[in-house]
């Protein structure tokens, strides 16, 4: 027995989404990251209890925490950049590619921009040079960032985005842009990070 063609396109939407939760979403959620970093509980966690979206990512890199701290701190709009796909997240100006010195001062309480009036952005919760930092909302988001150094001489560098979903807001539209998008700048972003620190320690 053949079904209607009017219900293929949504067996068609149904099979993707199947594919979607099986097999990318884990994934993408979990990038880099080995099974204990994304288990563990990490600082700013409690700032979004029950997140809808919980990704934590990783990456080694050939440079102690003090050499990859001021990288983090100087990012954002307008400052040092986001250090993924300028021409989408950054107004298509370079991310830098060097410390810059007067970018260093972020505090608890700061915004790390990401509108092009500095304005709107994440604030920073918590701080703790050269080892985390926490940026967030309560109640809506977070962003932790974890140095961790190795006994080489490297660091695992972890970063946990935490967001709850607002299904019936405005703002729906932009958590589906987290849902889909978020990987492929945060993989860009940590993969430029390594390079950057790298080449400036060597």
């Amino acid at each position: 027995m053949r079904l209607p063609t009017r219900f293929l396109p949504v067996l068609g939407t149904a099979a993707v989404a199947g594919a979607y939760i099986r097999w990318f979403r884990p994934w993408q959620l979990t990038w880099g990251a080995t099974p204990e970093e994304v288990s563990r509980a990490m600082p700013g966690d409690e700032l979004v209890p029950k997140p809808t979206f919980n990704a934590t990512r990783a990456i080694t890199i050939g440079a102690a925490p003090e050499r990859i701290w001021p990288w983090l701190v100087q990012a954002g709009l307008g400052r040092g950049g986001w250090y993924s796909y300028d021409i989408l997240d950054n107004l298509g100006r370079p991310s830098a590619r060097r410390i810059i010195p007067e970018l260093q001062d972020l505090t608890v309480g700061d915004i790390v921009p990401m509108s092009p009036d500095g304005k709107h952005g994440i604030p920073v919760q918590r701080m703790d040079p050269p080892l985390s930092m926490v940026w967030g909302t309560p109640g809506d988001n977070s962003w932790t960032w974890q140095l961790e150094p190795m006994s080489d001489g490297s660091t695992r560098l972890v970063s946990r985005i935490r967001a709850r979903y607002r299904w019936f807001s405005p703002a729906i539209l932009f958590s589906a842009l987290v849902e889909f998008g978020d990987i492929w700048m945060m993989r860009k972003m940590l993969l430029n990070l390594r390079q950057r620190a790298e080449a400036a320690s060597r």
